[in-house]
Formats: structure tokens, sequence, C-alpha cells
């Protein structure tokens, strides 16, 4: 059914709403409590999943015009409207298989990690959902295979569930090599069917054939968190927060020098500087910001009182990413702290095409030189000569992410770059590292 035509959803028995529509969400019932949510806190504060509200008879049910109406976007980094991918799995033909991503390899993001530890039920209760809405029988939650805590407590969350026998789909646990080109929606599909954690390339799309060449939705584990709002609360109490362009929440990681990361909820459009301050603030003089976790974009301070958003950071080459933001100390030297990531990047590509096996290989290496101020007048036209091969080429958008990260510190950086250049590497290149970076070691195992 044309969603011009069809009736909103409506929750017929919606829970009390929030009264302060920026107040927390996702983490409302963490803030109230301070403690993980049961099943039973969960069903109190919530009430049941409006399944049979979902299931009305439609070709397309109703919650996938509500998600469309709300605007809800994937959190997972990418920002694609989450409705139309809903709609694209319901109109196809055949049993669904819908798949929670909840990989998170982004090294500096703890938002799901976070989520799933508070709010379980919550992003299960979305997919349970999802599922419904587009004709799925089985969920499958994939988690990082390193993550040993959090897949026993999503696996008590998973007994619970079963225990009641609250939900009409079967819902499945995994956990998988955790490489940061894993988290990538293909690399999970692939992984399900029986192959390596590696990205699959665009072709055929999951929505079209993935797990068992069945029809597959794949979310983010906090995008599935708001889409069990939005069944309860509807499309107009989810637009309450956020912009008119890009409504609701979001969970933002922030990171600063020597200081936990913390993870917040936040409407979208709020300062950066807002944002820091409700994790703690910066520990010391800021130089700059990194927007959007290692396949991000480094902001010089001066534009720290832009909204956290995408309408906002396009102007600037950035985007919200999946909510991270690190900040960068006047003592640390931007140059090396991105060299080290861009490194992490290189080891943790597929290498399964040109671009992330030779081309991001040497972009970190001549970053790295740069870092080290090494005498070489051809490193930067090189460099960005390099860094401009890299977008729009790969099997997948892991280089793309690692070009924008480069570019952003040449440009963020720019007198420490010719500084470099000119008369060796600055005193705090020699410093030891403020930014937590994995060692640059390639995954032990794709499978």
């Amino acid at each position: 059914m044309n969603s011009s035509t069809a009736t909103p959803f409506t929750p017929r028995h919606p829970k009390p709403e929030p009264a302060n529509p920026n107040s927390a969400r996702l983490l409302a019932g963490w803030q109230a409590t301070g403690r993980a949510a049961t099943l039973t806190d969960h069903l109190r504060h919530y009430g049941q999943p409006p399944v049979d509200e979902v299931l009305d008879g439609r070709t397309v049910p109703p919650l996938v015009d509500a998600v469309e109406a709300a605007g809800l976007t994937g959190r997972g980094g990418a920002g694609f409207p989450t409705g139309t991918k809903l709609r694209a799995v319901a109109e196809r033909r055949g049993r669904a298989v819908v798949v929670v991503n909840a990989m998170e390899s982004e090294p500096a993001s703890r938002k799901d990690q976070f989520l799933l530890t508070v709010a379980p039920h919550l992003v299960l209760d979305g997919a349970v959902l999802a599922a419904t809405a587009v004709g799925a029988d089985t969920v499958h939650v994939c988690l990082p295979r390193t993550r040993t805590t959090q897949y026993r407590q999503l696996a008590e969350a998973l007994e619970e569930r079963r225990h009641t026998r609250l939900d009409r789909v079967r819902l499945l646990a995994h956990t998988l090599p955790h490489a940061y080109a894993s988290s990538e929606s293909t690399s999970l599909v692939r992984w399900l069917n029986g192959g390596p954690a590696r990205p699959q390339g665009s072709r055929p799309r999951t929505d079209e054939r993935g797990v068992g060449k069945r029809p597959t939705l794949v979310h983010n584990a906090e995008t599935l968190a708001h889409l069990a709002l939005i069944a309860r609360y509807g499309s107009d109490w989810f637009r309450r927060a956020g912009t008119r362009e890009e409504p609701g929440t979001m969970l933002a990681t922030v990171s600063s020098a020597g200081a936990v990361p913390a993870v917040v909820e936040i409407p979208l459009g709020t300062p950066i500087s807002t944002v820091l301050d409700l994790a703690g603030g910066a520990t010391e003089s800021m130089q700059a910001v990194l927007v959007g976790g290692f396949a991000g974009s480094w902001l010089p301070a001066e534009h720290i009182h832009t909204p956290l958003n995408r309408r906002s950071l396009a102007p600037l080459g950035a985007t919200p990413g999946a909510g991270v933001l690190v900040t960068l100390p006047r003592s640390a030297c931007g140059l090396s702290e991105t060299a080290r990531m861009l490194s992490y990047l290189a080891a943790h590509g597929a290498h399964q095409c040109g671009p992330c096996h030779f081309g991001l290989t040497a972009v970190a290496e001549d970053f790295a030189t740069l870092a080290c101020g090494r005498p070489d007048r051809d490193l930067l036209p090189r460099l960005h000569r390099r860094i401009g091969l890299l977008p729009d080429r790969g099997a997948c958008r892991h280089p793309d992410g690692a070009a924008r990260l480069a570019a952003s510190a040449l440009h963020a950086f720019a007198d420490d770059v010719h500084r470099h250049l000119a008369h060796g590497a600055c005193p705090a290149a020699h410093r030891p590292p403020r930014i937590p970076v994995p060692p640059a070691t390639p995954p032990e195992t794709w499978r």
C-alpha cells in the first residue's frame, strides 16, 4: 500500500510519554534507576511490545509508514533512512530475516555496548517489531567475539524472553571476529551464510538476497531501540526532539585525553560544545575534536559550537557518524595521533580490492613519515594524490572513511604539517599517545 494513502500508525494503548521531549529516551530507565533493566523492569516501564498493532493484514504494515514519517535514520554511521530499508524488505517476496548489528567496531565508540547493557530489551523489542513488519521469522543478533561479558548479558536477556514466551520470532545470538570491516552489513550477512566476515560488495543487495538468500534487513542496535519507541509513542512524539530535518535523539560517545569515555543521549542538533559539557567537558585545553570516530573528521576547536547533525557539519566536510567525539589537547600532536589511527585502519582492512590493499596502506605509510618529520619534498603532493584516489573505488566504504580522516587532519593541522616538513617532528610528537588506538595488527581470523 502506498504510504501516502495509509492510515497513520497510532498505538492503541500507549504508555505515558516523558514530560520533557528532550529528556532521555533510550536511557530513561538507566537514568531513573542507575541499573540495567531486567525484563520485568522493561515491561513495567514500557508494557508489551505492540506486535498485534503491527500485524493488521496490510501488504506493508503501518509501522513502516510511522518510521518513515518519524524521519528516523540509521544510528550506525551511514544515516540511511530507516523506513526506506524497512519498506524495501517488506515489499520483497518470501520470508525475510532481520540482523541486529551490534558489532560497534569503531574503536572510539561505546554507545551500543552501553545501550545493550542497560536497556537490552528495548533493542530486542525493536528487532522483533521490525521482524514483524517485514515478515521475518528469525532475528540474528551479532556481537564481536571479544566481548564475552556483553554476550553473556545478552544471552541472559534472551533467556528471560524465552522463559516468558514473549516473542513470536526466533532470536539467535552470534559472536563474530572483531575486525573494523566486520561490522559492515554485508560482512554480517556473509558470515551468517558461512563465509568470512568481510564486506561482500554492492551486489546483490541484502534486501534482495541476504541470509540464506532471503530478503534481509540489517539495522544497528540503537536504530532498533528508537524503532521500538516509535511503535509505542508514534512519529509525532519522536519528532518533538531534534530538528525538523533530523529529528529524534542520538547516543554519543565522548572521549577526552586521560578520561573514561562517556555515553550521553542528546537531541540531534545539540552543539558539540554542549555535548562535551554533558560528558564532563574536556580535561585539558583543546586544539581540535574528532567527529565521527576513526572514519570521521578532525575539526579545529573554533568549530566547537557547531550543531551535531549532518546538515550543520556537511559544510565542514564532516558527519556525526556513529556519534563519536574525541577531543585532542593542545599538548598532543594531531599528526602523530592520526598516523596511528590510519595504521590501525590499514591493518584492519578486508584487503579484497586495490584501494584497501594498496592505497590505504600507502596513505598510512606516508602519514607515518609525515608524523615522524622525515624530509621528503614529494611527500605532501603524493599524500594528497593518494588520498584522492581512495573514495568511491572500494568494495565497501572502509577506504572512504580513512581518506576522510587523513584529509581532515591535513587541513585541521595544516600549521603542524608545514612545521614537520620544514623542521622535523614537533616536541609533542615525541610524547606518549593521548588517544587509545588498538594495535595495528591484522585480525587473526575473518571466520
